[in-house]
């Protein structure tokens, strides 16, 4: 099994019926909300290192999270936060993930060309002339996976943990198998 870091994970819930957004700008700290230009209120933490997208629906849409347990912290602050200026939240929410972004690295030199010709065209997409990665998209995960020719890979698209390290390991095994790992 593969070393895998979470370098980003993007995930929403819903909190509430509505949110008056002006008014939520004057009280939250760290928060800026400019409806001309984006129909949110946007809100940074420092720690865990993170943002929240607050919109008028009451969705939430946080970003910046390297892992479950950030992600769960950042949505209990802001949860608390808004039940603390006196707005009601639901009881339960349901946090949906929509992209984790992970990272390993291979600690060797990738000769991008020799294996977009020799791993099947099928599923790669290899212009170095506009992207300096090999774009491979790893079909029964539902996941993209880009090399780089120092070795570095980058997983996006999951919506669980696990199939990060499945698609990693899924790459090195193709790469061992012509040869080129």
């Amino acid at each position: 099994m593969s070393y895998v870091a979470i370098e980003n994970i993007v995930a929403s819930t819903n909190l509430a019926e509505e949110f008056d957004l002006k008014r939520l700008a004057e009280i939250l700290p760290d928060s800026k909300c400019s409806t001309d230009e984006f129909p949110g209120l946007v809100w940074h933490f420092t720690e865990p290192k993170s943002a929240a997208l607050l919109l008028p629906n009451a969705k939430v849409i946080c970003t910046g999270a390297k892992s479950m347990e950030e992600l769960n912290s950042v949505i209990r602050k802001i949860t608390n936060k808004i039940n603390d200026i006196g707005i009601s939240t639901k009881e339960k929410t349901e946090i949906k993930i929509k992209n984790i972004i992970a990272s390993s690295n291979l600690n060797k030199t990738l000769y991008l060309g020799s294996i977009a010709r020799n791993i099947g065209l099928e599923n790669i997409e290899y212009e170095p002339e506009k992207f300096p990665g090999l774009i491979y998209k790893v079909q029964n995960i539902n996941v993209v996976i880009l090399l780089f020719g120092s070795g570095k890979i980058i997983c996006t698209g999951a919506k669980e943990l696990e199939d990060t390290t499945r698609a990693i390991d899924l790459i090195k095994d193709k790469l061992t198998s012509i040869g080129m790992l």
